[in-house]
């Protein structure tokens, strides 16, 4: 299956299995939304389950919210992340503090999801990263896939989680693997092992990273994306690096990225966000506070620019096989 598919599946899935999970947005019905992954479900599951929605992503969230409340599982989409904007009123005051501010009487059981990033030439209004913005609000899950087989098994956890989730589905690999070099043909899911994907429901424990390689001289913290772009330029200087798929941003697995570091004594973090404020630079707190005599070199990131996602220059703004070479580079060196 490719990513596409395997969110298809694990709505079903859960459709299935539990008679509260409710679909909505912009065009998911009868269209199956933009991408097609929620193609055939209002055919299956009625349009009393799986309906359109006007485009206001306000209100598809506010009603999300009210759902959660009543008893419903909501799985919102949002056509893009970068619509998500005048929903995160809803999302922060309303979804996030309900549990809290009701004493736990009500809870928002809502899983959001949203195709995010770049790499599609979408310009500055369809491939924002705004992960680090939900990863700062207490009481919202942030789940980012990598794989078809953790897209399916993370999607399920999320929807079956109390709480509500954010799920950024990164649209660049939906179709396969993206190594950071755009002039070569893209490879399919169906010739990775990762695309290989059950069928039936099982999930992924949301709060587990999971390391897709194994080394000794340096950690690489990634997410997305970028555990792909990372994987590559890392083959291909040849370094014996661990790659730390972190999947949740929140809950993190630090426990993990800690025992990574006392191992290798180097980090570099890579994330196509903006630097300022980025996720990597929480990361790169906690890798201080909680490594810091186990560095033997300063920890690097390499991240999106502090600018708007351009479309002309987008591989120059994209965090690709260069400029993580160059901080491969430096890190080894230091």
């Amino acid at each position: 299956m490719n990513m596409i598919q395997a969110i298809n599946s694990a709505l079903d899935n859960m459709m299935e299995r539990d008679d509260n999970v409710v679909m909505m947005g912009e065009d998911i019905g009868y269209f199956g939304g933009v991408f097609r992954a929620t193609a055939g479900l209002q055919e299956k599951y009625g349009k009393t389950r799986v309906f359109d929605t006007p485009i206001s992503e306000c209100g598809i969230i506010g009603a999300a919210v009210g759902m959660g409340a009543y008893g419903l599982r909501p799985v919102p989409e949002i056509q893009f992340a970068d619509y998500i904007y005048p929903g995160i009123d809803q999302l922060i005051s309303e979804a996030a503090r309900l549990r809290y501010r009701s004493a736990g009487e009500f809870i928002a059981p809502m899983t959001v999801r949203s195709p995010f990033g770049g790499g599609i030439f979408g310009g500055q209004t369809h491939s924002q990263s705004p992960e680090s913005m939900f990863t700062h609000v207490s009481g919202i899950k942030t789940v980012i896939p990598s794989t078809p087989y953790d897209a399916k098994g993370l999607l399920i956890a999320s929807i079956e989680d109390n709480d509500p989730v954010i799920f950024f589905e990164p649209k660049r690999i939906y179709n396969g693997p993206f190594d950071g070099y755009y002039d070569k043909p893209v490879q399919p899911w169906s010739k990775h092992d990762a695309g290989e994907v059950p069928d039936d429901y099982y999930r992924i424990e949301l709060g587990k990273a999971n390391i897709v390689r194994e080394g000794a001289d340096l950690t690489v913290l990634a997410y997305g994306t970028m555990v792909h772009v990372a994987l590559g330029v890392i083959k291909e200087h040849g370094i014996d690096a661990e790659v730390i798929d972190l999947r949740t941003l929140v809950p993190l697995d630090i426990e993990t990225i800690e025992k990574s570091i006392e191992k290798t004594g180097r980090c570099l973090i890579v994330h196509e966000a903006t630097r300022t404020s980025g996720f990597g630079a929480e990361l790169s707190a906690l890798v201080q506070e909680r490594c810091f005599y186990h560095l033997e070199a300063p920890i690097e990131r390499v991240t999106g620019f502090d600018t708007p996602y351009p479309h002309s220059l987008e591989w120059a703004y994209f965090p690709g096989p260069v400029r993580i070479g160059e901080a491969l580079d430096k890190i080894m060196k230091d």
